[in-house]
């Protein structure tokens, strides 16, 4: 089998879907890979670090997408000089990579069209079996730490407290809204950074984990289930979200730094910081919505950019992992490796459907679309 690893396109993007030292170990157990010459270069890796692998080095992006029978990706394919990639793939070939099925349901079923067997990874399930392949997670702990990181750069103050000759100077004051992987993350690292942290989610079952790594837990009743299937965070009513900005307010009010991470597969995120929280905010103070590419957390943010309202600056960041390029694609490669393995055995594709690693993260398979909630958005009968 040929596996193939094509250089990353997109605006921003410089992570690479194998790095070197798991391109040896693929070789070594009799895989032929192929590599785009300049594939590793956004995240330090060189060409001639992947050809000491025993990998074949391609210029040419056609002849390498040609020639795959399972090529890798970090971001879905997309298009170069009004060409699209997916057109390259000979059909029957497999992709696997961030396919954003959910966000963009009609890629996957130009997919579909191409008889491509496509995998995507945010569909991995969160289970304890396919922890090792979970790159939502291996992703979002890079967004949590980088997120903390930018509040603490633009923040006109520092977080730790500190005695000096001078006087002691306060610590900082954190608020993180959702408390998933990169929740967790922000808070380890303002906690690290020497902040005082309290943080939120909708789901209470997370109060104990925002404990151990050091916050405080704000308890906010709702009166429905706020779970939803493989523990992820579900989209609630009006009432729950009105009840919770109620809550939040005086929270956000007293904070120097907001950090927002709420999100919902497939849907917008959920707004939460109104206009009216962040007029209450200190001048100074700093948001960072992590939620930016779903539309969100903040009222006042713009995916990509650093705006400024009276007086706090909220910063909408997009793809907060590859500016982490080196272990963001360090991390991100031994998810597909073990993704790889699972899926092929003596050669070739294994897809027993029966399995629910191989059931959810298989999202097209013989010009079929097997994703209901991907079909539900195409108005295809599920």
């Amino acid at each position: 089998m040929k596996i193939a690893i094509a250089k990353e396109i997109e605006i921003g993007e410089f992570r690479v879907a194998l790095v070197p030292d798991t391109v040896a170990r693929l070789v070594k157990g009799g895989f032929e890979v192929l590599v785009q010459t300049g594939a590793g270069a956004g995240a330090h890796f060189s060409d001639a670090a992947y050809e000491a692998t025993g990998a074949k080095l391609i210029a040419d992006p056609a002849q390498l997408w040609g020639e795959a029978d399972l090529l890798l990706k970090v971001s879905p394919p997309s298009e170069r000089d009004g060409q699209p990639e997916i057109n390259w793939l000979k059909p029957g070939a497999a992709l696997l990579g961030m396919l954003d099925p959910l966000g963009d349901p009609a890629g996957i079923k130009k997919l579909a069209d191409r008889q491509i067997t496509a995998f995507s990874l945010e569909l991995i399930p969160r289970t304890s079996r396919a922890q090792s392949m979970d790159a939502l997670s291996s992703q979002a702990n890079i967004a949590g730490y980088k997120a903390t990181l930018l509040a603490a750069a633009y923040l006109p103050r520092i977080f730790p407290m500190m005695t000096t000759a001078a006087g002691t100077i306060p610590p900082a004051k954190v608020l993180v809204i959702g408390a998933g992987v990169a929740g967790l993350q922000a808070i380890a690292t303002a906690r690290r950074l020497g902040a005082v942290v309290e943080a939120f989610d909708i789901r209470p079952a997370v109060k104990e984990e925002v404990q151990s790594v050091g916050a405080k837990f704000i308890d906010i009743t709702l009166e429905e289930d706020a779970v939803a299937d493989g523990g992820y965070a579900k989209e609630v009513s009006t009432a729950s979200q009105e009840r919770v900005r109620e809550v939040l307010t005086e929270h956000v009010k007293r904070a120097d730094v907001v950090i927002t991470t709420a999100q919902v597969p497939g849907k917008r995120a959920p707004l939460i910081v109104t206009e009216s929280m962040v007029a209450q905010m200190k001048p100074g103070s700093v948001i960072v919505d992590i939620a930016a590419e779903q539309g969100g957390n903040c009222a006042y943010t713009e995916p990509g950019k650093d705006v400024t309202q009276h007086g706090v600056t909220i910063i909408g960041p997009i793809n907060l992992p590859a500016s982490v390029p080196v272990d963001a694609s360090q991390m991100y490669a031994k998810n597909v490796l073990t993704l790889v393995q699972y899926l092929v055995k003596d050669g070739e594709l294994k897809l027993d459907f029966a399995d629910d690693i191989i059931d959810s993260a298989c999202v097209t398979h013989a010009g079929e679309i097997r994703n209901s909630r991907v079909r539900e958005a195409l108005s295809i009968p599920v």
